[in-house]
């Protein structure tokens, strides 16, 4: 990532030019080089990882979307995938400050103190994961003509507030007076960024935790129905079952027939 100046390079036949701001992915299997000489302050972090792969998405914005979707799904059996951008240009945004902040920790780092590697490699894993994210809310914005910064903002906090009160009642006109929008508005936007609506998406978070409840623990469907929002006992089963494609004791005898 440069930081001052203009770095110049090649990988393979592409040219790059990176300015303040900019970052590149190198891959490892492709030659690269310095070229024309200028004056330039840049980071480099060099990093491994047995299952890095290449991914070609046809549609960037889709598999945003699916990450997006996936994200409060996260588990042993399923574990989340992270996007690392090839040419990200942090330039003119919110995030630069931090993130050249955050590569000044990660290389004030002394390795050879006891477990410095570890605190470099969960730094590093941080800063991915963050430039990922920002990558995927790009995507998504562009999409479909763009949403606008302001609109995927509100989407965005919408679904940071679900993940955090999905456990009691969200009505609509809550979702409307905490974010100061129409909630058509939000629905139509948030839909647009997710791919649901913001009601189905609800019921998406609760049933994923009502799983990961009935996979880990002895709760009754009674109090796992209590604790993720989705009503008493016969609610809970046939919304379980209407997402899920199989009743809640179905699920429960599945996952300990699996142990």
């Amino acid at each position: 990532m440069s930081k001052a100046g203009e770095l110049h390079l090649a990988e393979g036949d592409t040219v790059y030019r990176l300015r303040r701001g900019d970052g590149l992915l190198l891959e490892p299997d492709i030659l690269h080089e310095g070229l024309e000489a200028h004056a330039c302050d840049y980071y480099f972090v060099h990093f491994a990882h047995a299952d890095i792969v290449r991914l070609t998405c046809e549609a960037e914005a889709a598999e945003a979307r699916r990450l997006l979707l996936q994200e409060e799904a996260e588990s042993a059996e399923d574990p989340p995938r992270v996007v690392i951008p090839k040419l990200l240009s942090l330039a003119g945004k919110p995030q630069l400050h931090q993130t050249l902040a955050d590569m000044d920790a990660l290389c004030r780092l002394d390795i050879g103190r006891p477990y410095s590697r570890s605190l470099a490699g969960l730094k590093l894993s941080e800063l991915l994961v963050t430039l990922g994210r920002l990558q995927q809310s790009g995507a998504l914005g562009a999409e479909g003509g763009g949403l606008g910064a302001k609109a995927l903002s509100k989407a965005s906090a919408a679904l940071d507030y679900i993940h955090l009160h999905y456990a009691r009642r969200i009505a609509g006109e809550e979702l409307a007076r905490v974010f100061d929008v129409n909630f058509d508005y939000l629905n139509r936007v948030f839909k647009r960024a997710t791919g649901l609506p913001i009601h189905r998406y609800l019921n998406r978070v609760r049933i994923g935790r009502a799983k990961e409840l009935i996979r880990a623990t002895a709760l009754s469907f009674t109090e796992i129905a209590d604790r993720t929002g989705l009503g008493d006992p016969y609610s809970f089963s046939k919304t379980f079952k209407k997402y899920v494609g199989m009743t809640p004791t179905e699920y429960a005898e599945q996952a300990r027939g699996g142990e």
